[in-house]
């Protein structure tokens, strides 16, 4: 295939030309030429501004196009416009951030979506907004090329080159071994997927022009808190001794859900948010998406975090400091747990 990648630099782009190179795509990134480019020489690289300047996408043909970089409906609509009549499918990676109702377990794709109020800022960065504004982007997306296009509500995306820590926090954590702070309720659901196995399955997608709307996370199990800390724990060496301490402590003491200590959504506490890592994915499951072992995106995520310069954390590309709890703070929230249950 000829593909296409709106962005290609960044994580799930940068996987999706790795994809597509190993096997046998012809790929071309278009981006603003921002951030590091640490892509093969045989990527054809374009240069424009998806806000403003589409140039350097006239008069060209593509079999696919994956956009991983839309957020705002204005501009995917304008270069889904301007591809339609030049490509045959086009990937829009949306966010399971769409849906209306985070609160409980099971949201499928028909499921109610968040809605953008009348006039709504795109500077405002509220995740209602995020998610509205996503799908209205799926919806532009449809509008411009009726039938061809594949939108993903991503979840949870991991694994090497992650510029979030989101799970490198973990892996990287565990690895390092002795006492370390885990979050209750540890039956809370975790839904992830390897940023590899996406990749490639938006390819194959992509080539059997698959279309509607998926929720693209995983795996085929539900795993819980509990389980996937374990497991990475021992995919990378078994060192670590988990203390688990209970849910209201880790609120009161000023610990963010899911940023301080990543995974972890505080479900007793925020019931609104309880069920974002449990969405219904058997649409997606029966559409082809695979899944590598955890144990194995573990070990690949803690080998690229301690790569050198290219470390957790250290990648540009997102508006946000990388999540996971400093050293200090982690030793004096152990403390504190452990005076209070002794």
């Amino acid at each position: 295939m000829r593909v296409l990648v709106l962005g290609g630099t960044i994580f799930l782009g940068r996987h999706v030309v790795e994809a597509a190179l190993a096997r046998g795509d012809e790929v071309t990134t278009f981006n603003r030429g921002r951030h590091a480019d640490e892509l093969p020489t045989e990527v054809e690289r374009l240069v424009g501004d998806r806000d403003g300047d589409l140039t350097a996408l006239d008069g060209r043909e593509w079999d696919a196009v994956v956009d991983t970089s839309g957020y705002f409906p204005r501009v995917v609509r304008a270069s889904a416009e301007l591809l339609a009549g030049r490509v045959a499918h086009y990937t829009f990676i949306s966010s399971a951030s769409v849906y209306a109702d985070h609160s409980q377990v099971g949201s499928s794709e028909e499921s109610a979506v968040n809605a953008v109020p009348q006039g709504a800022a795109e500077e405002l960065a509220t995740p209602e907004l995020y998610g509205g504004f996503k799908a209205l982007s799926e919806q532009a997306a449809e509008e411009a090329l009726p039938g061809r296009v594949l939108s993903l509500r991503a979840g949870l995306i991991v694994g090497p080159h992650d510029p979030t820590n989101r799970f490198t926090y973990w892996a990287t954590r565990l690895a390092r071994g002795g006492e370390t702070l885990a979050p209750e309720p540890r039956s809370q659901p975790v839904q992830l997927v390897d940023v590899r196995d996406l990749a490639e399955w938006i390819l194959r997608s992509a080539e059997s022009g698959l279309a509607g709307v998926f929720n693209a996370t995983g795996p085929e199990r539900r795993l819980t808190l509990g389980e996937t800390l374990e497991r990475v724990r021992d995919a990378v060496g078994g060192r670590a001794a988990l203390v688990w301490a209970d849910e209201r402590f880790l609120v009161d003491a000023g610990v963010e859900p899911f940023a301080d200590l990543p995974l972890w959504l505080a479900p007793g506490a925020d019931p609104d948010w309880a069920g974002f890592l449990g969405l219904d994915v058997s649409r997606a499951l029966a559409a082809g998406l695979r899944f590598r072992p955890l144990e194995e995106t573990a070990r690949d995520t803690l080998a690229w975090a301690e790569s050198g310069p290219a470390a957790a954390g250290k990648d540009v590309g997102v508006p946000m400091a990388p999540a996971g709890l400093e050293r200090a703070r982690e030793r004096e929230l152990l403390d504190a747990w452990r005076r209070r249950a002794a």
